[in-house]
């Protein structure tokens, strides 16, 4: 049986550096280093759909149901305003996932800041409608959403660190192309009919 896709929201790297001579540069300090097509910088993760909607139902003892937080997920997320494209610049290699991801840590534009509150908060609306009490608690909670850290830090994955050290490392300045947002896996959603 095949695994269920997670669902981001999310924009993906177009271009690093000069060429991809810049980009390969990275594989000095990155072991597994990813191809530049499926990079991408995540500016919200939903999780599995099923999972979150279970979630909530649980939370809510179900007075919300699955179906409704799926439907109203996924109204919520086929309705977000699309970020345009923007670059970005990158000058050292962080590492996340507990030591398991090496990352570009990008500095992106204001707008990026600003799009991510904006996605942050309308996450919060759509739990408040859907009946989700302690919204804070829930959200820090969720498996399905993942939220590791209030703050969030810019970055796109690149491979896997070389060393065990978790300190960032300095690179090159790097810039970084990225396209429009846009909704990892997609074309999994469910459709819906109407709000």
């Amino acid at each position: 049986m095949q695994a269920l896709p997670r669902i981001t929201v999310e924009v993906p790297v177009l271009g690093v550096g000069n060429g991809g001579s810049d980009y390969e540069a990275l594989g000095n300090h990155v072991n597994a280093l990813r191809r530049v097509q499926g990079l991408h910088l995540t500016l919200l993760h939903i999780g599995i759909l099923p999972d979150l909607a279970q979630e909530v139902a649980d939370w809510t003892k179900g007075m919300t149901s699955t179906d409704a937080a799926i439907r109203g997920t996924v109204s919520w997320l086929q309705a977000l305003p699309v970020l345009e494209g923007f670059a970005g610049s990158a000058e050292r290699l962080i590492v996340l996932g507990g030591g398991s991801v090496a990352g570009l840590e990008i500095d992106v534009p204001p707008e990026v800041h600003d799009y991510r509150v904006f996605l942050v908060r309308g996450l919060h609306n759509l739990l408040d409608e859907l009946l989700v009490d302690d919204v804070d608690d829930f959200i820090l909670g969720s498996r399905a959403l993942g939220f590791r850290s209030p703050r969030w830090i810019p970055h796109v994955a690149v491979g896997r660190p070389q060393t065990r050290d978790k300190g960032p490392r300095q690179i090159p300045p790097l810039t970084v192309e990225f396209g429009e947002s846009q909704i990892r896996n997609g074309r999994f959603l469910p459709a819906v009919d109407g709000p």
